[in-house]
This record gives structure tokens, C-alpha cells and sequence, in this order.
């Protein structure tokens, strides 16, 4: 399996170059499709959405919407260009939380960015990525709104528990762990018993590695000072990973959406770029 039709969203955030410039190389490194689909915040089409809206919001004027969308086509094209990689612009009139899940379900790969707090403009719509990654189907790398992430997926470190979520996240993710320099399987046992089952870690270890992976298993114990989210950024950083691997904990009801613990952690706080899958 590899990665052949990659979609990345486009938006008027501060952090939109470096987005594209991390899904060119992300395309490049697969040889694969790169699309680019401009979908923003649309106050017309998702009246209930004003309630979030942020202070100081700009997109509430369609030829302001307009104009900022050929900015970043110009933009998105002449990247592609320079950069030699076959790929095409598209945009929806469609609430955005509809616009990018159908869109997800056409690629193998979906690219997006982790909401700024500071920028308004990064507000797409209210739980915009929780939406696209539980109802989009398809694996979703969310970069980090701070910092260039031109290399991806060289130190891995997968979140591992056995649970489906996991298992999907590992098994989306094995371009990149096959290519990676080296890829750690890291279990938590939040509950400090040392005798409880690993849930598969050492088989699911050796299994990526018949792949021809290098792989190595991490596992702790007894986490009761520390969120687990918490500590698995705190362990991706001491391995150096620029990547971490997870499954996304949650389901839809009604019209509000329910996370688990761990993603909502990773959601807010990540430092590195984040592969999830549901």
C-alpha cells in the first residue's frame, strides 16, 4: 500500500505556506496526486457556527472570501509547479464540515492544520478537525499550527493499546513506517499492573517488522501523575519522533461530538505532526 491521491485543506491561516510546503513534501516522498481543496469558514451556509465565531473574524464579506481564494490557488499552483508534482485545485460552496469529509473519502492521505488560538482565521468551522477525522474515513496528518514540518515520519512513535482505533492508525500509517529511519511501538499500562496483558505489543512489533521496518517497543507502567496524553508527547520528544502515530477515541451523537481524553489532548497541546485514524 502506498499513498497515490493526497488532499491537503486549504485556508487564509498565518500557517497555510507552511502547510502546503509540508504536503509538497509529503506528496513528493510518495510520488503521489496532490490536491488542494479551499474550505473556510462560511457564516451563510452555518448560521449556528456565529455562536463560535472568534473576535476580529474576516471572512464574513464574499469578496473578501473570494479574493483570498485566488491568493492561495496562485499560491498552491505555482508550489506545485516548482516543485514538479501533479496535483489540481478545487474548492466547495459547501459548509465546511461537509465539504472536506466527502472530499477525504476520494484520497488515501488527508492533510490539515491544528486550529491557532491566536488566529482568526484558522477558525474553520466548530469541531472542524474532530468532524474530518471521525466521519471523513481516511487517515488524517494534522501538522501543528507552530514551527515547518518539511520532514515527517523519519523517528516514529506509534501509540499502541490494541484497540481498533489503534490498529487502523498503525496499518494507515505504514508508508511512512516502512520508509522511516525507525519506528517505536509505545505502550501505556495506565493501571500500574504490571501483570496486565500488552494487548499484542510484541506480535503487532514483529509484525510490522516482517514489512522490513525498524521497529522497537517501549512500554511503561503505573502512569497515575501524568495524563496519558501528556506523557506520550513527553516520550515523542525523548525519541525524537516527528511523528506520531494514533488512533482517534470518540463517536458522533446528535450534533456534538465526543472524544476521548488522549486525542483531545493531542488536538490542543501537539508539538509534532499527529496521524490519526478512527
Amino acid at each position: 500500500m502506498d499513498y497515490r491521491d493526497i488532499l491537503v485543506h486549504i485556508d487564509a491561516s498565518k500557517a497555510m505556506p507552511q502547510r502546503i510546503e509540508a504536503a509538497l513534501h509529503v506528496a513528493k516522498r510518495f510520488n503521489a496526486r496532490l490536491t488542494g481543496l479551499f474550505s473556510v469558514f462560511q457564516p451563510a451556509l452555518a448560521p449556528i457556527s456565529m455562536i463560535a465565531q472568534p473576535p476580529g473574524y474576516g471572512f464574513a464579506d464574499d469578496a473578501l472570501r473570494s479574493e483570498y481564494q485566488d491568493a492561495e490557488e496562485s499560491m498552491f499552483r505555482k508550489a506545485l509547479a516548482r516543485v514538479g508534482i501533479d496535483g489540481d485545485w478545487d474548492f466547495s460552496t459547501l459548509a465546511p464540515n461537509l465539504a472536506m469529509p466527502r472530499a477525504a473519502r476520494l484520497a488515501d492521505l488527508v492533510i490539515a492544520g491544528q486550529r491557532d488560538p491566536q488566529d482568526p482565521e484558522s477558525f474553520i468551522a466548530e469541531q472542524f478537525i474532530e468532524n474530518l477525522v471521525l466521519s471523513g474515513g481516511r487517515p488524517v496528518l494534522l501538522l501543528p499550527y507552530a514551527g515547518r514540518f518539511t520532514e515527517i515520519g523519519n523517528t516514529i512513535c506509534v501509540a499502541w493499546d490494541g484497540s481498533r482505533e489503534a490498529s487502523r492508525a498503525l496499518h494507515d500509517a505504514l508508508p511512512f513506517i516502512v520508509r522511516a529511519r525507525k519506528t517505536i511501538i509505545f505502550s501505556i499500562n495506565a493501571s500500574g499492573e504490571t501483570d496486565a496483558p500488552r494487548f499484542g505489543t510484541d506480535r503487532i512489533a514483529a509484525a510490522v517488522a516482517r514489512r522490513g521496518a525498524n521497529v522497537a517497543i517501549e512500554e511503561v507502567d503505573g502512569v497515575h501523575d501524568i495524563s496519558t496524553g501528556d506523557l506520550l508527547l513527553s516520550r515523542a520528544a525523548d525519541f525524537g519522533a516527528d511523528l506520531i502515530v494514533m488512533g482517534c477515541y470518540g463517536h458522533a451523537r446528535l450534533r456534538e461530538l465526543f472524544l476521548g481524553g488522549v486525542t483531545r489532548t493531542l488536538l490542543k497541546s501537539m508539538t509534532v505532526p499527529v496521524l490519526m485514524s478512527h
